[in-house]
Order: structure tokens, then sequence, then C-alpha cells
């Protein structure tokens, strides 16, 4: 499901009109871009507005003189990658550039991967499980007894509601959490990806993910966290996914960190994707951004109803299903609005990767975030 939800995006976006193997290369400009249209990180760093420094890095980029960097009051020089802009895998890269942001999930997958490696080394004295479990009687102590209980409802009181009198409901809460989470959050990338107003405002939402995960998987590795449904059933949980058979290949094996409860990611991508759906109903904003078209009342109670509903039907989900605590959800949102306000602290990594492009010999694509779907002749 997610290889054809990547791979489909992947030609969805892909650049009409260019060709890998043309008789003589030339470089692509987005049709949603000016004269100076950047690649995906070059946008990231402010130009001067008198344009001086624009004039600089073209003439630097036609002389592949290096590129000058300037974070956190420093000057850098980097390599200049435009001289690779011919080579094979950045004329695929330019035609498929929906591949860019395939990779950088890859990485946040691979990072994910060593939450349960390097948890288990530094636990191995006491023992994961053990920890796991004491940390996880530990929320549900804070949440039952500490001086925030009144805001926590009974995570068993839920389960047991659902398990006595609505049990239709609950199995298609088993499968939704099963399906739900990778796929779904994997489709938005790709929906927003396609119909985003600018590569910017796809990219602060994706930088806000990916900032979300890496503060969420350092949490893993040193507080991990057993979920309810694992603790020993005289604390009154039952692991009702599995008990309805509806596991899917995202909750066992090597594919998941089980005792990573703390944060819930399932609800921090929800409220993301909340958020970013309520952002674009233009409901609470007076100024549309360039490319964003002013809908109906009809499209804005559509996109306010699931930017509110997906997320509360995720947080009903998770509880219901013993999966995680309400703790989980509430440090995910801080999580995710931390994350918000500090994406840009990725900018950093910039010169590295004008490195890392160097010794691959490869170009960053122009990316073509909304082009496609503005062709056809909609708007956001």
């Amino acid at each position: 499901m997610v290889v054809t939800i990547l791979f489909g995006a992947m030609v969805m976006t892909r650049r009409r009109g260019y060709r890998i193997f043309a008789a003589k290369p030339g470089v692509y400009k987005s049709t949603l871009d000016g004269d100076d249209s950047a690649r995906s990180s070059d946008e990231l760093l402010a130009h001067d507005e008198g344009g001086e420094d624009d004039a600089q890095e073209y003439i630097a980029a036609t002389k592949n003189m290096p590129k000058t960097r300037k974070l956190l009051g420093i000057t850098l020089k980097t390599p200049n990658t435009s001289q690779f802009k011919n080579n094979i895998h950045s004329r695929i890269l330019q035609r498929f550039p929906f591949l860019i942001e395939m990779f950088y999930w890859v990485i946040n997958y691979g990072f994910y991967r060593m939450t349960a490696i390097l948890s288990n080394k530094i636990f191995a004295g006491r023992g994961i499980w053990t920890v796991a479990e004491s940390h996880g009687l530990a929320v549900l102590d804070f949440e039952q007894h500490g001086f925030l209980s009144p805001l926590f409802p009974s995570e068993q009181e839920i389960q047991q509601w659902f398990m006595h009198g609505h049990q239709d409901a609950l199995t298609v809460l088993n499968k939704a959490y099963a399906l739900i989470h990778i796929p779904g959050t994997v489709g938005f990338i790709a929906w927003y990806y396609y119909i985003a107003p600018s590569h910017p405002t796809f990219a602060t939402v994706r930088r806000t993910m990916t900032l979300t995960n890496f503060m969420a998987f350092t949490t893993f590795i040193f507080y991990p966290c057993m979920p309810p449904r694992l603790l020993p059933k005289k604390h009154g949980f039952l692991d009702t996914v599995r008990h309805d058979d509806a596991q899917s290949v995202w909750m066992s094996g090597k594919y998941v960190n089980s005792l990573a409860a703390m944060p819930s990611m399932h609800f921090g991508y929800a409220f993301c994707i909340g958020c970013t759906m309520i952002y674009h109903s233009g409901i609470f904003r007076r100024k549309l951004e360039h490319g964003e078209a002013r809908k109906s009342w009809a499209w804005k109670v559509f996109y306010l109803s699931v930017g509110v509903g997906y997320p509360a039907m995720i947080l009903t989900t998770i509880v219901a299903t013993a999966n995680h605590y309400f703790l989980d959800a509430w440090i995910a949102t801080m999580f995710v609005l931390l994350a918000f306000m500090s994406n840009k602290v990725f900018y950093v990594f910039i010169p590295l990767e004008d490195w890392f492009l160097w010794v691959l010999r490869v170009e960053l694509p122009v990316p073509s975030t909304g082009e496609r779907f503005r062709e056809l002749g909609y708007r956001l």
C-alpha cells in the first residue's frame, strides 16, 4: 500500500516535458517560480532584497564557483553542484523530483529502526521490558493521581465502553489503528506535495513532521514506555487489535518498536495533518497565500471537518485500543508545536547536504510542488 502511494506520487508529480535522455539537455525552470527559482534546499536561505546575492549566485553557478552559505552568522563556502546537472542521476531526479521526499522519509525510517536497538543497549542491565513497564505505570499513575489528573479521562473506562455494547465500533477502530497510521501519513505527504501552493509551504510542514519524528525517536531511546495493552492484566487493559485479529505489518516484527508509547506519533502525525487542513480551510486567515484559491463555504467546512475530525478519530482510536495513554497524545502535541516553531533548525544541515551532493556528483531538482495540479486548472 505504501509503495503504491509513493510511486504513484512520483509519477503524478513528474516533470512533464522534461526528457532524461534528451539530445541537448537543458535546465528546467518551474512554471511556478521566477527566473531565480531555487533548488529545494537553496530556497531555505534568504536572499538580500537588493538582489546582489542573487546575481552573485547566478554568476557562481555559471562558472561552477563555490556556493556562499550564511548560517548562524558564519559564512561558509560549499561546492557548487550545478556542474553535475546533466549527469544521468541528476536528470532522473529532475524528471521525478518526489524521489527526494522519498529519500528524506527513508532517513526517518532508518532513525526509527535504530530506536529499539539503542534503547535495548542502554537499558541492557535492568532489562528493557522492566524499564518500559515501570515507565508505563508511572504515566498511568501521573494521569490518575498527579496534579493534572482532572484533565485525564480514564483509558480503562473508555475501552470498556467500546467493549461492552459498541463492539462493532471497536472493530472499526482496531482496523483503523492497524492500517491508517503509516499509509495515511505517507498519503498525506504525497497529496500535499501534489497540491501545496508552494514548495516552501510544503517544506515547512515536512520539516515540522520530520523534527517531531526526531524528538519522538530520541524519547523512544531514553524513555522506553510500555503501552497499556502490554501492561499486566491486573491493570484492566486488553490488546483489542490483536484480539480482533486486525494487526498489520506495521505492528509487529522488525517494522515496529513495541515499547515506544511515549509520545504517540499516531496522534502527532494526525495533529500536524489536522493543523495543515485547518490552515488551508482559510477560515482563520484573512489573506491567502500566492497560488491559493478562495474556497466556497462548503470546501471550508470540509477542510475544517477533516482538520478537526481526523485527529479526534485517531485520539479515540489509540485510547480505545489501549495502544497509548492520553499523556502520550499531550506530549506529541507539544512536540509538534515545538517542531513547528523551530523547524528551521534543519537549515544547519544545508552545507552538509552541499558536500554530500558533491560527493555523489548530483544536482538537486527544482521542486514540482503543486505544478501538475495547477496545470490541470486547479488551485488549493
